[in-house]
Protein backbone atom coordinates (compact mmCIF):
# COMPACT_ATOMS: atom_id res chain seq x y z
CA UNK A 1 0.00 0.00 0.00
CA UNK A 2 1.49 3.56 -0.93
CA UNK A 3 3.42 5.36 1.77
CA UNK A 4 0.51 8.03 1.66
CA UNK A 5 -1.75 6.18 3.09
CA UNK A 6 0.24 4.12 5.63
CA UNK A 7 0.61 7.78 6.77
CA UNK A 8 -2.34 8.77 6.92
CA UNK A 9 -3.67 5.38 8.47
CA UNK A 10 -1.40 6.50 11.76
CA UNK A 11 -3.39 9.61 11.86
CA UNK A 12 -7.00 8.10 11.20
CA UNK A 13 -6.96 4.66 12.37
CA UNK A 14 -8.91 2.21 10.16
CA UNK A 15 -11.69 4.62 9.54
CA UNK A 16 -13.19 4.92 5.51
CA UNK A 17 -10.13 6.72 3.72
CA UNK A 18 -11.18 7.69 -0.18
CA UNK A 19 -8.36 6.44 -2.19
CA UNK A 20 -7.37 7.04 -5.76
CA UNK A 21 -5.97 4.17 -7.36
CA UNK A 22 -3.68 3.74 -10.90
CA UNK A 23 -4.68 -0.17 -12.23
CA UNK A 24 -3.81 -1.95 -15.19
CA UNK A 25 -5.97 -4.90 -16.87
CA UNK A 26 -3.47 -6.93 -19.06
CA UNK A 27 -4.81 -9.14 -21.83
CA UNK A 28 -3.20 -11.15 -24.19
CA UNK A 29 -5.44 -12.55 -27.37
CA UNK A 30 -3.79 -16.12 -26.74
CA UNK A 31 -3.68 -16.53 -23.28
CA UNK A 32 -6.58 -14.27 -21.72
CA UNK A 33 -6.22 -12.05 -18.88
CA UNK A 34 -3.33 -12.10 -16.21
CA UNK A 35 -4.61 -12.12 -13.04
CA UNK A 36 -2.52 -12.49 -9.49
CA UNK A 37 -3.87 -14.29 -6.50
CA UNK A 38 -3.49 -11.88 -3.13
CA UNK A 39 -1.53 -12.84 -0.26
CA UNK A 40 -4.04 -9.99 1.46
CA UNK A 41 -7.31 -11.89 0.75
CA UNK A 42 -6.64 -14.81 -1.16
CA UNK A 43 -8.68 -13.75 -3.82
CA UNK A 44 -8.08 -12.73 -7.59
CA UNK A 45 -7.18 -9.66 -8.96
CA UNK A 46 -6.08 -7.50 -11.81
CA UNK A 47 -2.73 -5.36 -11.07
CA UNK A 48 -2.51 -1.77 -9.44
CA UNK A 49 -2.85 0.44 -6.10
CA UNK A 50 -2.72 3.30 -4.53
CA UNK A 51 -1.35 6.48 -6.13
CA UNK A 52 1.53 8.47 -4.04
CA UNK A 53 1.42 11.98 -3.63
CA UNK A 54 2.39 13.69 -6.82
CA UNK A 55 2.10 10.68 -8.63
CA UNK A 56 -0.03 10.38 -12.30
CA UNK A 57 -2.38 7.23 -12.26
CA UNK A 58 -0.97 6.38 -15.23
CA UNK A 59 2.87 6.27 -13.41
CA UNK A 60 0.59 4.09 -10.47
CA UNK A 61 -0.70 1.84 -13.09
CA UNK A 62 2.82 0.90 -14.83
CA UNK A 63 4.79 1.10 -11.50
CA UNK A 64 1.94 -1.19 -9.50
CA UNK A 65 1.60 -3.79 -12.81
CA UNK A 66 5.90 -3.80 -12.65
CA UNK A 67 5.95 -4.44 -8.75
CA UNK A 68 3.42 -6.98 -8.83
CA UNK A 69 4.35 -9.29 -12.36
CA UNK A 70 7.72 -8.18 -13.54
CA UNK A 71 6.17 -6.95 -16.83
CA UNK A 72 6.26 -3.44 -18.07
CA UNK A 73 3.34 -2.13 -20.07
CA UNK A 74 4.38 -0.66 -23.22
CA UNK A 75 1.30 0.17 -24.42
CA UNK A 76 -1.93 1.16 -22.78
CA UNK A 77 -5.47 3.08 -22.73
CA UNK A 78 -7.86 4.37 -20.52
CA UNK A 79 -10.89 1.32 -19.79
CA UNK A 80 -12.21 3.01 -17.38
CA UNK A 81 -13.12 5.03 -14.21
CA UNK A 82 -14.49 3.34 -10.95
CA UNK A 83 -15.96 4.40 -7.92
CA UNK A 84 -19.17 4.70 -5.60
CA UNK A 85 -20.49 1.84 -3.38
CA UNK A 86 -19.02 -1.08 -5.55
CA UNK A 87 -15.56 0.39 -4.82
CA UNK A 88 -15.88 0.31 -0.70
CA UNK A 89 -13.90 -2.35 0.41
CA UNK A 90 -12.25 -3.22 3.80
CA UNK A 91 -9.00 -5.17 4.26
CA UNK A 92 -8.77 -8.19 6.34
CA UNK A 93 -6.75 -5.73 8.63
CA UNK A 94 -9.81 -4.12 9.08
CA UNK A 95 -8.84 -0.34 6.75
CA UNK A 96 -11.77 0.11 5.08
CA UNK A 97 -11.85 2.25 2.00
CA UNK A 98 -13.49 3.61 -1.12
CA UNK A 99 -11.73 3.61 -4.31
CA UNK A 100 -11.60 5.88 -7.28
CA UNK A 101 -9.66 3.19 -9.45
CA UNK A 102 -8.04 4.42 -12.58
CA UNK A 103 -8.08 1.24 -14.97
CA UNK A 104 -5.89 1.12 -18.13
CA UNK A 105 -6.34 -1.53 -20.67
CA UNK A 106 -2.67 -3.02 -21.21
CA UNK A 107 -2.14 -5.24 -24.69
CA UNK A 108 1.77 -4.56 -25.27
CA UNK A 109 4.45 -5.61 -22.43
CA UNK A 110 7.96 -6.64 -21.91
CA UNK A 111 9.48 -8.40 -19.57
CA UNK A 112 9.90 -11.08 -17.58
CA UNK A 113 7.06 -12.71 -15.79
CA UNK A 114 7.10 -13.41 -12.24
CA UNK A 115 5.24 -12.39 -9.31
CA UNK A 116 6.25 -9.96 -6.39
CA UNK A 117 6.40 -12.62 -3.01
CA UNK A 118 5.62 -9.47 -0.75
CA UNK A 119 1.93 -9.34 -2.01
CA UNK A 120 1.49 -11.83 -4.59
CA UNK A 121 0.50 -15.89 -4.42
CA UNK A 122 0.17 -16.64 -7.75
CA UNK A 123 0.00 -15.12 -11.41
CA UNK A 124 -2.42 -17.00 -13.71
CA UNK A 125 -3.10 -16.28 -17.06
CA UNK A 126 -7.05 -17.10 -17.47
CA UNK A 127 -9.62 -17.41 -20.36
CA UNK A 128 -12.35 -14.64 -20.63
CA UNK A 129 -14.42 -17.37 -20.18
CA UNK A 130 -12.45 -19.19 -17.37
CA UNK A 131 -12.14 -16.59 -14.79
CA UNK A 132 -12.19 -17.82 -11.25
CA UNK A 133 -15.18 -17.23 -9.09
CA UNK A 134 -13.22 -16.19 -5.64
CA UNK A 135 -12.54 -12.14 -7.28
CA UNK A 136 -11.34 -9.51 -5.19
CA UNK A 137 -14.87 -7.17 -4.74
CA UNK A 138 -13.53 -3.87 -6.28
CA UNK A 139 -12.24 -5.49 -9.61
CA UNK A 140 -15.63 -7.35 -10.03
CA UNK A 141 -17.52 -4.64 -11.83
CA UNK A 142 -14.08 -3.44 -13.92
CA UNK A 143 -13.34 -7.03 -14.93
CA UNK A 144 -16.59 -7.70 -15.72
CA UNK A 145 -17.07 -5.10 -18.14
CA UNK A 146 -13.78 -5.57 -19.92
CA UNK A 147 -14.93 -8.78 -20.82
CA UNK A 148 -17.92 -7.72 -22.20
CA UNK A 149 -16.20 -5.01 -24.33
CA UNK A 150 -14.22 -8.19 -25.64
CA UNK A 151 -17.15 -10.11 -26.46
CA UNK A 152 -18.63 -6.43 -28.20
CA UNK A 153 -15.33 -6.37 -30.27
CA UNK A 154 -15.97 -9.55 -31.72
Amino acid sequence: MAEYIMELRKLVGSIPLMMCAGSMIVYDEEKGVLLQNRKDNGLWGYHGGAVELGESVENAAVRELFEETGLIATEFSLFGVYSGEDNYYKYPNNDEVFIVDVVFECTKFEGKLGEQNEEVNELKWFSVDKIPPNLSPPIIRPLNDFIKSLEQER
